[in-house]
């Protein structure tokens, strides 16, 4: 990459935006070493500017450390010295995937299939696993279960409609803003789509109308549409004692939201959160696999996005499509 103005912004004094630039490029320039017996250098094939990848570089995701400079990139493909190809999740360090070279610990690892094309790993596992590990690690999931996904429009929402479907969910529906992308769930596995545009007490109304019945609601929006979705969706629960697990995994509508008492008293609710700290690191490794298999087999859809590493700075301002995954690559 050419320098690291993705990690300053455009209104600081010029003189120190120089020195960011060098402080950065010191570090992107010096080729990490592996300094115990599991780790391995790399070359880096393929990487994804996710939404905890932003997060991580302005600091606002729970586990960013503020440490600078930092290489973004939490995740990518890889190619170690004698050809294999794997899947690694980097280490929680200001060392990060958007580099020609990175350094891997195995143990966070995992060979790919022959033939897979590097850029759609990179594009989907990210987005994918969030869904993948709630269904699998935070609540036991039976087919034939009925699944909400709020936030369907999205990357991780289009993965979590298709993920409900292949683990054999009878009933998904998809509920977000933009009617084009909500049109395009059918495709995908939903069943019913639910508009939440306009006003806010509506959108709750028709989510309540068309997802009371629901055994486990995905949540990638939370703040002000979570709080009004879960009275509505109660209220209109033909029998509360029958078990719903609302499973908190993004806040794309707002970090808080205000849940009822009497929801939890009323009714056989749970609200639990999926993501880093919530499962281990082992827990997530060991959904690797299989989760694989479901992209590289064609199980699972993802629209990749790659560009130029060379082209991150330019890339990382633009304006972006929340339905791609951009990824990076060393050359196209």
């Amino acid at each position: 990459m050419d320098n690291g103005e993705i990690m300053v912004g455009s209104n600081l004094d010029e003189n120190v935006l120089d020195e960011v630039r060098k402080l950065y490029q010191s570090v992107y320039d010096r080729t990490p070493e592996p300094s115990t017996e599991n780790e391995v250098l790399v070359d880096v094939l393929a990487a994804g500017l996710h939404p905890r990848v932003r997060s991580q570089a302005n600091g606002s995701h729970y586990t960013s450390t503020d440490e600078l400079p930092l290489i973004p990139g939490i995740d990518g493909v890889g190619r170690l010295s004698n050809g294999q190809l794997v899947y690694f999740v980097a280490f929680d360090t200001s060392l990060g995937t958007f580099a020609e070279k990175t350094v891997i610990d195995l143990r966070r690892s995992v060979p790919l299939p022959e033939g897979v094309d590097p850029v759609h790993i990179a594009a989907a596992m990210n987005p994918a696993m969030s869904s993948w590990v709630a269904f699998h690690r935070r609540i036991v999931f039976q087919p034939g279960q009925k699944v909400l996904v709020l936030g369907a429009t999205g990357n991780s929402g289009q993965m979590a409609v298709q993920i409900a479907k292949l683990l054999g969910a009878s009933q998904v529906i998809g509920a977000g803003r933009d009617q084009e992308r909500l049109d395009a769930l059918t495709a995908l596995g939903a069943d019913t789509i639910v508009s939440l545009a306009g006003e806010s007490e509506a959108a709750a109304k028709r989510l309540g109308e068309a997802a009371a019945e629901v055994d486990i609601v995905i949540d990638y929006l939370w703040g002000k549409p979570t709080e009004l979705a879960m009275i509505s969706m109660l209220m209109q629960r033909a029998d509360r004692s029958r078990a719903l697990s609302w499973i908190q995994i993004g806040s794309v509508a707002g970090p808080t939201a205000a849940v009822p008492s009497a929801a939890l008293r009323s009714a056989n609710f749970q609200v639990l959160g999926c993501g880093q700290g919530s499962v281990s690191t082992a827990g997530y490794i060991a959904e690797f696999p299989a989760l694989i298999d479901a992209i590289a087999s064609g199980q699972l859809t993802v629209n990749a996005a790659p560009f130029p590493l060379a082209k991150v700075e330019e890339v990382w301002h633009a304006p972006t499509d929340s339905a791609q995954r951009v990824v990076f690559v060393p050359t196209i």
